[in-house]
């Protein structure tokens, strides 16, 4: 499925990245550890973690893609360092809860 997809769908804000990229699965969690180790390439990770780290996890992990949830705002060095290494940043401000849901309910596993 294509991010853009998932934009429409679940009326996310992109921050930043190309919305052109297609992702076959989800992963919640704000343990960066435990999405190091578990995170599946080509995922949506759905975090309330804003900080430059998740960047470097992302990419050792392969995500495509980051959702804050929550209604959290990312740091600007996050965005900057996201736009540099291609990760795409989206938000929003329905739970963690509620996008793990919805992207299930779209295909993502």
């Amino acid at each position: 499925m294509k991010l853009s997809d998932i934009v429409e769908k679940l009326v996310l804000e992109h921050v930043v990245g190309d919305l052109d990229v297609e992702v076959k699965h989800g992963y919640v969690g704000d343990l960066l550890s435990d999405v190091m180790g578990n995170a599946q390439p080509d995922s949506v990770w759905v975090t309330v973690q804003s900080h430059v780290n998740i960047v470097a996890v992302a990419a050792l992990a392969g995500v495509k893609a980051v959702v804050l949830a929550g209604g959290h705002d990312y740091e600007e060095e996050t965005v900057r360092k996201a736009q540099r290494e291609g990760l795409v940043l989206l938000r929003s401000n329905e739970t963690s809860f509620v996008v793990c849901g919805k992207l299930y309910e779209l295909g993502l596993r």
